[in-house]
This record gives C-alpha cells, structure tokens and sequence, in this order.
C-alpha cells in the first residue's frame, strides 16, 4: 500500500513547489551534469576522443526523438518554436557525427591508385 501512496505524495510535493526554488533545483543539477560532463570529458585519452565524441553525437538521435516529441506535445506557439528549434540542433548533431565518424573510417581506407 505504500508503495502506491509515496508517488503520489511525491507528485504533490514537487506540484507544490515554489517556482523559485524549482529553478534553483533545476539549476543546481544541470550545472552538476555540466561539471561531471566536463571532468568525464577531461579524462578521455586523446586516441580515443573522436570516436567517443562521434558515438555520443549519434547517440544523440534520442535528443531528437524527445524534440519531436516536446514540439507536436505543446500547443504554445513558444513552446512549439523552441521544441523545433531543439530538434534541429540534435539533428545538426547526428548529422555532425555521423559526419566524424565517415572521415575518421575513410583514414583506415586504402588509397586507391
């Protein structure tokens, strides 16, 4: 039984939540992701950046799916305009990547004479 109940109080609680202090929150976990992002980054060794970087640009295809869904979900003209605008740079992201990765493979090609 309380397992279905703490959901719902949790709702509740976040659903109260002064606006101001939402932010703060929000704001407080997209700098620690900011920051752990960075140190993760950092740490990569330089052979194995661009195919990383190149996978998590492909990888970004999910940014994508959720842009679009964020877009045709809102009825704001805002909201929609934003959604789309995300969309198109997780796009311009896959693309990039896939971009990377085609140059990077096309260096371990053969020449051809």
């Amino acid at each position: 039984m309380t397992t279905l109940v703490l959901p719902l109080i949790l709702a509740d609680a976040i659903a109260a939540e002064d606006p101001a202090t939402r932010f703060i929150r929000l704001l407080t976990v997209f700098l620690l992701a900011m920051w752990v992002g960075f140190e993760v980054i950092t740490k990569v060794p330089q052979r194995l950046h661009t195919p990383l970087t190149s996978g998590s640009n492909a990888i970004s295809g999910i940014t994508a799916v959720g842009a679009i869904v964020v877009a045709g979900a809102l009825t704001s003209g805002v909201g929609t305009v934003l959604g789309f605008l995300a969309m198109v740079l997780a796009m311009i992201n896959v693309v990039g990547g896939f971009v990377v990765t085609h140059r990077m493979l096309a260096m371990f090609q053969p020449r051809k004479k």
